[in-house]
């Protein structure tokens, strides 16, 4: 039987999603109490993707496809027992066999989170500690850019290799509330680090030391070297994942 897991996770001490030998994953922790619930069996877990080390996820979604006969409830409640405390299972569903968690995505939704006030201890592992003003209302202009169907190797890491670079952005947003900004992007897909390193140029232009009017030639230049810093992680969550 397939079942669709939605759940969320606090990545701070986690090294990224994907699971790697010797390293502390979330995928390595959902496998191992799966195996438990499934015979022993070894039981691999397929995500909506991957996020990295110190990303979080308030919706991320996987489906697993099990060998015992067990209600979704049950299912639930078994795999919250046998996680740690800093992941939780929301909802269980059961899915057709054809069903895949990554090809079939619609649309994945992502929040960063800055802060510009006073340090906040309590918030440092969810909130970048950026403690400095910006300039929002060019950073809000520029964020637009990066609307619509573009090439975003500009935007990923140079080692990152891959046949094609082209994802599309269906919404985007900052939000400013008591100092703290909060950058949302939808789109069909998202590769590694495309949304730290977008967020990175924005903060470039709220310093004044970017342009945003130059995102659309930085996108069609496909080089890193064009764009800018790369956004600390812990301001980063996935939010929602739509199939």
């Amino acid at each position: 039987m397939k079942y669709l897991i939605t759940f969320s996770y606090d990545g701070t001490n986690f090294n990224g999603y994907q699971k790697q030998e010797g390293l502390r994953t979330v995928q390595e922790e959902l496998e191992k109490a799966l195996m438990f619930i499934n015979n022993g069996n070894e039981t691999i877990v397929v995500s909506s993707g991957r996020t990295d080390k110190g990303v979080h996820a308030l919706c991320q979604k996987a489906h697993v496809s099990l060998d015992v006969m067990i209600t979704e409830y049950k299912l639930m409640r078994a795999m919250n027992s046998n996680l740690p405390d800093d992941i939780h299972v929301i909802k269980t569903e059961k899915v057709s066999d054809d069903f895949h968690a990554r090809y079939m995505v619609k649309e994945k939704e992502y929040k960063y989170f800055l802060n510009m006030g006073e340090y906040n201890p309590l918030m440092r592992n969810y909130v970048f500690q950026y403690c400095k003003k910006l300039d929002v209302n060019k950073m809000k202009e520029a964020i637009n850019y990066f609307l619509g169907i573009h090439s975003f190797k500009s935007f990923t890491p140079s080692k990152d290799v891959r046949n094609n670079y082209i994802r599309e952005i269906t919404y985007v947003n900052i939000d400013e509330k008591n100092d703290v900004l909060v950058f949302t992007f939808r789109g069909n897909g998202f590769i590694k680090y495309q949304i730290r390193n977008m967020v990175g140029y924005l903060i470039k232009v709220g310093e004044g030391k970017k342009d945003g009017r130059l995102i659309p030639d930085i996108l069609k230049k496909e080089d890193r070297r064009y764009a800018s810093i790369t956004a600390h992680p812990e301001g980063l969550c996935l939010t929602d994942v739509k199939y």
